[in-house]
């Protein structure tokens, strides 16, 4: 396995270079016979592993403290150095360098707390400086994690420059003669753009960004989502598409398991888009009337926060924090989109690497992340009890979702890839690409989704038709009464909430249900199997072994999570 050293002065932003490298699984240790901590980790560059060590900060190859001393020593156990330079203070941090080119290893440099010196008016001709250095030079900003995916891309180019050893005076001498080359200082004011875009990466305000950006993408996604649901998607179905289907069920003769399979069964002679269950009712509806448009929102929002530029730093921002659940800071985007709708949501698992992350990450976006139509009804019906009932469901789901990434990122084997992204400036995004990019995702989303939630329509119809879920129904009452404290009534409930969750909340109200039992009711319909849809786009995306698995997991956390808010309320 390849050692990388990283090595420079105290407090040029080494920690943090090591951190955007390796993430949080990381191990601390004391050099052998001293007291001197390092930080070591790994990383993957393609298929191979790398050991990342943190070296402790040293201003000299002569050491004048034991920590210059380990690092001197940990020197002759590296493969590699990336040396880390703070770009605001070129001519401290050379001295080290020039020290390091001495040396028998290969070498790659990292101009950082680049901004800075951006901000301070100091320019480095970084062409002009790798030239006179002869090893590889990339500017970088560790906080905002700018330039840290070049500097990894550029690993395989560190070389030794075999410079002749020089004294202290001599290396002083040319150290002046390097920066008076390479560096000019001139006097600049920060813009609005940097200070937004320093604001948007710093964890005290960039946190409330992050909030408020999440609260005015899911208020644009529910408002045009359910816009365009109302005033043109229904009346589409309705007015238009229902005359049509109606023709065709006489066609197949009423009543017959062919029309109840094609067309649905009819309530009250008429068809219901969202309980018929027919494979042209329920089957098309459901991607194209109901999921479609908040699809169409999420994406379009996604789409302009990406090209706007925020969307890596919102990742970076949350990095740390997703690293417990076993994810990178890009997981945050399925889980926001999951907001809005579970399908579009798992859809997007794909930008993250690992089959574990994707795993791990869809399963807990079906259980714990409510979408906006199941939201909908929970403030409506909970929300009539009292608000602190709205924040138990909420509070749970959270805890849920929080807690279930946390186990199973102990619980699967393998690892959480390092989060490597450019941070671009702040852009407005041009529209016209917006919209080309947004008939890109739409149309797959489309090629991808339909047939699989017809597919998913048909099949439940057979289980229908042969009693299964009647059969289920059946076991399931133990649980339904003794564990979660419902009447024997919800379980017809919870059978529907298997195809809709939204629809079958709503289904709790008429059963006069104590405030108790609605929000273990509630709660329980929003963790266990997600709807229809979103179960089938499981299976595509995670195989029939891993939906197998997850399938389990919602069994497992529902009944639990059900039992203990029943002995709790």
């Amino acid at each position: 396995m390849k050692r990388v050293l990283l090595m420079g002065n105290p407090n040029v932003g080494k920690s943090v270079v090591f951190s955007r490298l390796t993430g949080v699984n990381v191990v601390s240790s004391n050099y052998p016979g001293t007291t001197v901590g390092y930080t070591r980790g790994h990383m993957h560059i393609g298929s191979e592993r790398v050991e990342i060590v943190d070296v402790p900060g040293a201003y000299t190859l002569d050491p004048t403290c034991k920590a210059e001393e380990v690092a001197v020593e940990m020197l002759l156990e590296g493969d590699l150095v990336m040396n880390i330079v703070d770009a605001t203070n070129l001519e401290r941090n050379l001295f080290l360098t020039l020290q390091l080119l001495e040396k028998d290893i290969p070498l790659l440099l990292a101009l950082n707390i680049w901004d800075e010196a951006r901000h301070r008016g100091i320019h480095i001709d970084v062409e002009k400086l790798e030239a006179i250095l002869g090893v590889p030079i990339v500017p970088t900003v560790a906080v905002s994690g700018e330039g840290i995916k070049e500097l990894v891309s550029r690993l395989p180019e560190a070389r030794v420059a075999r410079r002749p050893s020089a004294t202290s005076d001599e290396l002083w001498s040319e150290i002046g003669r390097i920066t008076a080359e390479v560096q000019t200082i001139t006097h600049r004011h920060h813009t609005w753009r940097d200070r937004f875009e320093e604001a948007s990466i710093k964890p005290i305000t960039g946190i409330p960004i992050a909030l408020t950006m999440i609260l005015l993408v899911f208020t644009f996604v529910r408002l045009v989502g359910e816009g365009l649901i109302a005033y043109l998607f229904e009346p589409l179905f309705h007015d238009v598409y229902a005359p049509l289907l109606m023709k065709i069920g006489s066609l197949l003769g009423s009543g017959g398991i062919v029309h109840d399979v094609v067309v649905g069964t009819l309530i009250d002679g008429r068809i219901d888009f969202e309980l018929s269950f027919g494979v042209l009712s329920t089957g098309l509806f459901v991607p194209l009337g109901i999921v479609l448009p908040y699809v169409f929102a999420f994406y379009f929002a996604l789409g302009f926060l990406e090209d706007l530029g925020y969307l890596p730093r919102l990742a970076v921002l949350t990095d740390n924090f997703m690293h417990r659940l076993g994810l990178h800071g890009y997981a945050i985007i399925p889980n926001v989109l999951g907001l809005g709708c579970n399908v579009p949501g798992i859809l997007a698992t794909r930008i993250l690497e690992s089959k574990r992350e994707r795993f791990i990450a869809a399963t807990i976006m079906a259980i714990g992340v409510p979408c906006a139509a199941l939201q909908a009804m929970i403030l409506g019906l909970v929300g009539e009890r009292g608000v602190r009932y709205v924040a138990v469901v909420y509070g749970t789901l959270f805890l849920v979702w929080f807690l279930l990434g946390f186990i199973l990122n102990r619980v699967l084997k393998g690892f959480s890839p390092e989060i490597l992204t450019e941070i671009p400036p702040y852009r407005f995004p041009p529209f016209r690409i917006l919209l080309r990019k947004l008939w890109y995702r739409l149309s797959n989303f489309l090629r991808e989704a339909i047939p699989f939630v017809l597919l998913g329509v048909l099949l439940i119809n057979v289980l229908f038709v042969f009693k299964i879920m009647n059969a289920i129904a059946t076991l399931t009452a133990p649980v339904i009464r003794g564990i979660f404290g419902l009447p024997e009534e919800a379980i017809s409930v919870l059978v529907i909430g298997f195809l809709r969750k939204d629809i079958a909340v709503g289904m709790l109200g008429p059963l006069n249900l104590s405030t108790k039992q609605l929000v273990v009711g509630t709660t329980v319909l929003s963790i266990y199997f997600p709807c229809a849809a979103t179960f089938i786009i499981l299976l595509k995306e995670l195989g029939l072994r891993g939906m197998l698995r997850s399938a389990g997991i919602m069994i497992l956390v529902a009944i639990t999570v059900g039992g203990l808010l029943n002995l709790i309320l």
